[in-house]
């Protein structure tokens, strides 16, 4: 397993690999935080692409979306991919109206989802989200051939030779979990999790996974973090990490007060508990 630390979400999104590639393009949680305090870890929300089996992969539509369909844009038409979501709060949705191969006719999308709290659909929350007053571009003004699909925990989804099972994580979000697997290889991203216990079915769906992405990092309230004997996510993250024997943690969901250097302190202490657990930042690449 590789790391790519380069910088810039906007080189372009990377080529197809033989190998499970994975591109941070959002890491942040809540609300989008652009500014000199988080230049580094980033203030786009959560959004990860995953290559494979010559096929895109992504999770999430955060405002880092918005930055992977500007990259998308450099790359050779048709653009199709497979979108799935772990749920419709803002965070995670928030990046969907401004993606602009959505609008390019030719494109294909097929778009997953579980249902919301509410009730609705994946389809149903992204409409609401573009209807007025509170945006002005409708859906339908999407031009991109647009599929969508309905999922439910326990379900599994093939494509191609990529298989990707979902689970039920946080009831209040009615939130998916997503284990992707292809060739013996296998990443889980899993966030909006509790971590006051260990989910058993996010243990079964993490283990012995090459990476689990996962929220350990979310302290909206805190100014700072303190190493103290209080449970802390951070802290679960790692447990369920070296219980479900995974080869990598990456962290992501940052707070919105949760800054470069806040997370820079952390980081150089969680390397010497744990050396194969790493804070993730837009733009960088993982290849499993």
């Amino acid at each position: 397993m590789s790391v790519s630390a380069y910088r810039s979400g906007k080189e372009g999104a990377p080529q197809y690999q033989s190998e499970l590639s994975i591109k941070f393009w959002g890491v942040r949680g809540s609300v989008p935080t652009p500014g000199a305090d988080t230049a580094f870890y980033g203030g786009n929300t959560c959004c990860i692409e995953i290559l494979a089996d010559q096929q895109r992969f992504i999770f999430d539509g955060g405002t880092g979306l918005r930055v992977l369909g500007e990259a998308l844009g450099q790359t050779p038409k048709p653009v199709k991919g497979h979108l799935f979501f772990t749920h419709t709060q803002w965070d995670r949705i928030q990046g969907f109206p401004f993606f602009l191969p959505a609008f390019e006719s030719g494109n294909e999308f097929h778009i997953y989802g579980g249902t919301a709290a509410n009730g609705a659909s994946i389809k149903q929350c992204l409409t609401t989200q573009m209807l007025k007053p509170g945006f002005s571009v409708p859906l339908q003004a999407m031009q991109a051939a647009l599929k969508f699909h309905d999922i439910t925990p326990g379900s599994t989804i093939r494509i191609g030779n990529i298989t990707i099972a979902p689970i039920g994580l946080y009831g209040h979000t009615n939130a998916l979990g997503y284990r992707l697997s292809y060739q013996g290889k296998s990443v889980v991203y899993a966030t909006d999790t509790e971590y006051a216990h260990i989910d058993e079915n996010l243990l079964f769906l993490a283990h012995q996974a090459d990476l689990l992405i996962y929220d350990g990092m979310y302290v909206d309230m805190c100014d700072q973090i303190h190493l103290q004997p209080s449970p802390q996510p951070w802290q679960a993250a790692i447990q369920l990490a070296q219980t479900a024997q995974v080869k990598q943690l990456a962290m992501v969901h940052y707070g919105p007060r949760q800054n470069d250097t806040l997370l820079n302190g952390l980081a150089h202490q969680l390397k010497d508990i744990e050396p194969q657990v790493l804070l993730a930042h837009e733009g960088m690449v993982i290849q499993c």
